[in-house]
């Protein structure tokens, strides 16, 4: 239902950019709360959480294309493709199924599988459909779904000439003025991609992504707190320049290139199976927990985080979120931006919570909610789409 409404909303918005794409959020009351929310970013704390929406805008599939992607690049003579078709069958009548379901499936059959294994259990094999695999040839399928979604990113020739323009915003025009040491900037980002670290980089914006060294590098926490920094990314489902090193439990980074005698897993670290229980361990608890830091600031601060391109997916997210915003004495605020025509699901939730709705602002496709206020459009405001936020952000009106 959220894909077929963001189609419409996308469709619907397409047309108005045939006339005037910035045309409908000209009208007074939705010019005066695009000041307010650029004037909220300006806020010396700022963090963001960045979903795969913003992603699309530089060349990258959302994930029903990745699925799609993957499913047909994965040759039907392997062994791999025979176990997605099986666990595609496992979701008979269910709709919106992803890889990441897929990929959450064939990781719980793993599970079953080795801990059968471990106790040598002469039934080890776990059945889907009607045949039997044992671990290792699951893990086998795993990795080459894994090789494909990162061929599927790394592929493709990116342009990321509006994440260039956001992160220019960000500690550009909205940070001027600002006075007293430089507040580093949070971005936790849900997706795979090296976008936002790639675009803070070429515009010279001193960065911290958890690793100490260069191209290859070591996972650190301690990079986070160096001083001088001005932006942290936090990739809180891992990245595709990633790679475990056998014997070694935190994340690497390799120069492709490299020769070692090290075995590598090659692919990015993916929390698939029930990420939540992914997420209780390192280096994703480490992430989860600076999350947990950002979004709790100090008796005597205040933080905002902008909500851009997320779909409220992730289960593991919306609850750190939720906890974050009742366990915060109100000094966090959420500036939320959805393709959805009004707020729905987690987000009604909140507006519907005297606790904490004066703390959620947002900015959906037909109109702006916050608390009690109702500031509804018959047209389409494409404000949720990140390359118009990022001009939105940029100054233009």
């Amino acid at each position: 239902m959220a894909k077929k409404r963001e189609a419409q909303a996308s469709a619907e918005t397409s047309v108005i950019e045939a006339e005037d794409v910035m045309s409908a959020l000209k009208a007074p009351q939705f010019y005066e709360l695009v000041e307010e929310f650029v004037k909220l970013l300006s806020q010396s704390r700022r963090a963001f959480l960045i979903g795969a929406g913003c992603s699309k805008c530089a060349g990258l599939p959302l994930m029903e294309e990745l699925t799609q992607e993957v499913l047909t690049a994965i040759p039907s003579t392997d062994k791999a493709h025979q176990i997605l078709q099986e666990l595609i069958q496992q979701f008979q009548g269910a709709q919106g199924c992803t890889i990441e379901d897929y990929m959450s499936e064939l990781v719980d059959f793993i599970s079953i599988a080795t801990r059968r294994a471990f106790r040598f259990s002469t039934k080890a094999n776990v059945t889907i459909e009607a045949t039997s695999y044992s671990a290792k040839e699951l893990e086998e399928a795993l990795a080459a779904i894994k090789q494909q979604i990162e061929q599927a990113i790394v592929k493709r020739q990116v342009d990321i000439q509006h994440h260039r323009s956001f992160v220019k915003a960000i500690h550009g025009r909205l940070q001027s003025g600002k006075s007293g040491a430089v507040q580093p900037v949070d971005y936790f980002t849900l997706n795979y991609d090296t976008l936002v670290e790639d675009a803070l980089s070429l515009e010279r914006i001193p960065i911290a992504d958890g690793f100490n060294g260069g191209v290859t590098g070591w996972w650190s926490t301690d990079a986070y707190d160096e001083r001088g920094v001005h932006a942290r990314v936090f990739k809180v489902h891992g990245s595709i320049d990633w790679c475990l090193i056998e014997d070694d439990v935190l994340p690497s980074r390799i120069r492709p290139s490299l020769k070692d005698d090290k075995q590598r897993e090659p692919v990015l670290i993916w929390p698939a199976a029930t990420k939540y229980r992914e997420t209780q361990r390192d280096p994703y608890a480490q992430i989860i927990g600076r999350l947990r830091t950002t979004l709790r600031p100090g008796p005597s601060n205040e933080v905002v985080l902008a909500i851009i391109g997320y779909s409220f997916g992730d289960s593991h997210i919306n609850y750190e979120l939720n906890r974050a915003l009742h366990e915060s004495d109100g000094r966090v605020s959420f500036v939320i931006f959805t393709s959805d025509d009004t707020p729905t699901g987690i987000l009604k939730d909140w507006l519907d919570d005297s606790s904490v709705k004066e703390h959620v602002r947002i900015h959906a496709n037909k109109g702006f909610f916050h608390a009690d206020t109702r500031t509804e459009s018959e047209t389409p405001l494409p404000w949720w789409r990140f390359e118009l936020l990022v001009r939105l952000l940029g100054g233009e009106r």
